[in-house]
């Protein structure tokens, strides 16, 4: 491990820490553009309570499921994603092999490689305990939005079934920050694999990975679809 490596370490963890930052609304006094996350908060809430106006909620519980198997599936992916990291490890010697006959690779030796696995390895333990803890909520969010009140109870107390909806869009929204926050690990853990070809080459696709995530959370033609538009 050189200085560089450590260097590049140190810009993939403050991209990382500073892109989350922004996207969550911490920032927004820095960088005051509405995120596409923070726009589909709101619509969340919309739906909640647009739900209160019906007592046939079919509808909104065939979208809780499908929360809830999209997160099953990238939870599934990050425990894969951890099982080849630990495969790696077992065929050192035949990467080492690949690794020190490729051009333009700065190969820094067995023990670098190894703590680079670790730490990738690290990344999708840190996204798989993510989309099991957004699963977990999404779970509760489906029990919360079961005991919402029907229609002649919402108009009998609308102040309490108001109450109950903001209990349904807070955990939905915190379920889906965890959900955001292990897809953001999995993307970002492309940019780490560039730590394999070298420091600097790792410092390029992580800056390149923040970049097209940040397009798309800002400029993105899926943000302008959400925007109010004359």
């Amino acid at each position: 491990m050189t200085i560089a490596d450590y260097i590049a370490l140190a810009f993939f963890a403050v991209l990382w820490t500073l892109y989350s930052w922004l996207t969550a609304g911490a920032g927004s006094r820095l960088f005051p553009r509405l995120s596409l996350n923070r726009a589909m908060a709101e619509r969340r809430k919309r739906w909640i309570y647009n739900s209160l106006r019906r007592d046939l909620k079919m509808i909104d519980t065939q979208i809780m499921a499908g929360l809830q198997n999209g997160t099953a599936f990238f939870a599934s992916t990050s425990v894969l994603a951890i099982g080849g990291c630990f495969a790696l490890l077992g065929a050192t010697e035949k990467v080492e092999a690949v690794f020190t006959n490729l051009p333009f690779v700065a190969y820094s030796g067995r023990t670098a490689f190894e703590l680079k696995v670790a730490g990738l390895t690290f990344v999708f333990g840190y996204a798989f305990f993510k989309f099991g803890w957004s699963y977990r909520l999404f779970n509760y969010c489906t029990i919360l939005f079961g005991a919402l009140p029907m229609m002649h109870d919402v108009n009998a107390d609308r102040a309490e079934a108001e109450r109950a909806a903001d209990q349904v869009v807070r955990m939905n929204t915190i379920a889906a920050k965890n959900f955001n926050a292990g897809l953001r690990a999995l993307f970002l853990s492309i940019g780490y694999l560039g730590w394999f070809a070298g420091p600097y080459f790792f410092m390029a696709t992580t800056a390149f990975v923040v970049f097209v995530l940040t397009r798309r959370q800002y400029f993105s033609e899926a943000r302008l679809a959400l925007m109010d538009i004359d």
